[in-house]
């Protein structure tokens, strides 16, 4: 009797030794940020602090106080931009007047149009910047001798793609956002995606680049150009090629066929085994 169970042990050792082999994965392929703890043990100065720079059809939040309310009113007009519905090829709307905040387009030659002080280039430039131009003229034309300014990019849109549990287009109230908070808002990559690369499209002077990711590496993802993202970018995560396997008609009839084997194999391993 114990010679007749050695071919059922065989057999019953050699289909769990193929389901292991076929279902192992290593840890390594999927592990965001490999080496990050000794890497950043000690901490590091960031070289530089990140501003978006504004481009065309971005929208601007700007906001005027004062001490004297009634220096505001000429900024607060109904020529103002944004707040209400804009026609195509024009970028006056009307202003909230209750709160001094007015709304400007950003136009395709990269300018703004604000009242009394005429046209503004804007393109390139930081909110903090442009803030600093409207105050230095607000005062050197005597119009408000206090004038606190306040910019914000309003519609910083960013699109993640591809094998992610939420993809879409996203719209963030923020100008430092990395692309791990993006992956993040988006429910994280999915088991079947690839770590690397990462791809991140950009629109930049007027070219279409594109930057490569390694969720692995620390090193890949902090020190890339495309670690804080812009407006418009596209994140796309690949699928790795077990998620195409697994959606291939191939990898159907294999599943089938190996499921009707351990049948056959259970099968013959209990006919040995009772005779």
């Amino acid at each position: 009797m114990k010679h007749s169970l050695k071919p059922a042990y065989s057999l019953t050792l050699v289909s769990l030794l193929v389901c292991l082999g076929s279902c192992s994965i290593s840890n390594k392929d999927y592990l965001y940020l490999q080496g990050a703890d000794s890497l950043y043990a000690v901490p590091q100065v960031i070289e530089e602090a990140f501003e978006l720079k504004i481009q065309p059809d971005d929208e601007l939040a700007v906001a005027i106080s004062s001490k004297n309310a009634e220096l505001i009113d000429p900024f607060n007009n109904s020529v103002l931009v944004g707040g209400g519905a804009r026609s195509s090829g024009s970028t006056t709307t009307t202003a909230n007047t209750s709160s001094r905040i007015a709304y400007f387009l950003v136009d395709k030659l990269g300018n703004i149009e604000f009242p009394i002080l005429g046209t503004l280039h804007v393109e390139g430039r930081t909110c903090r910047q442009i803030a600093a131009d409207i105050r230095d003229r607000l005062v050197i034309g005597n119009y408000i001798l206090d004038a606190t300014v306040n910019v914000r990019l309003q519609n910083t849109k960013i699109t993640v793609l591809g094998d992610v549990n939420n993809p879409g287009t996203k719209s963030f109230n923020t100008e430092r956002l990395t692309i791990l908070e993006a992956l993040g808002s988006s429910g994280d990559l999915k088991s079947t995606a690839k770590r690397s690369p990462i791809l991140v499209i950009r629109e930049q002077g007027g070219k279409r680049v594109a930057y490569e990711i390694d969720l692995r590496d620390p090193q890949s993802v902090y020190k890339s150009p495309a670690y804080y993202l812009e407006q418009n970018d596209v994140v796309y995560v690949q699928p790795n090629k077990s998620s195409r396997i697994k959606n291939s008609t191939g990898y159907t009839f294999i599943s089938v066929g190996s499921t009707v084997l351990g049948l056959v194999v259970s099968i013959a391993s209990i006919i040995i085994a009772s005779t």
